[in-house]
């Protein structure tokens, strides 16, 4: 995969966050002397062709209350990891959900799921809420919560020169 100049000038306007208006992707275009449909026509390839993944919001959680962030992590068996993950990220309260190896014999969690709330006492009635989906299938089982937060940046590019 590679990206022309056009390209680059883009992710280059776009990697500190679109600008906070009514029409933020007119403006980036404007930004960089390029028709807005353009500029939309080349975001869609480079998602598509897996250059960038998304654009998206990256929440202050806790800005806006949800001061207990936990990332529950569980033992579930590998041929129903997918299938149990998919039905775990697409829980309301679920912002991102994942497979990731174990590394035994330290570390059993395959599937990571992170829950917010504003006590972790709402996060443990969520968690349940994940366990009760998962029964029998889980294994171990853990949250480990946030203790700070920290700075969330998409892709960056060094600068050329």
């Amino acid at each position: 995969m590679s990206i022309d100049a056009t390209d680059r000038r883009i992710i280059e306007a776009l990697q500190s966050g679109l600008p906070l208006t009514t029409t933020p992707y007119a403006e980036v275009a404007d930004s960089i002397g390029l028709p807005e449909n353009d500029l939309l026509t080349r975001l869609e390839a480079m998602k598509s062709s897996g250059i960038i993944r998304r654009i998206a919001a990256a929440p202050n959680h806790y800005k806006l209350g949800m001061a207990a962030n936990g990332m529950t992590v569980w033992d579930v068996a590998d041929d129903h990891v997918a299938t149990l993950g998919a039905q775990i990220g697409a829980l309301p309260f679920v912002t991102h959900c994942y497979e990731r190896p174990r590394a035994l014999p330290d570390w059993p969690y395959n599937l990571f799921a992170m829950v917010h709330g504003t006590t972790r006492e709402e996060v443990i009635e969520k968690r349940e809420i994940i366990a009760e989906i998962l029964r029998p299938a889980p294994g171990a089982s853990d949250i480990l919560y946030s203790t700070r937060i920290l700075k969330k940046t998409g892709l960056r590019l060094k600068k050329r020169g």
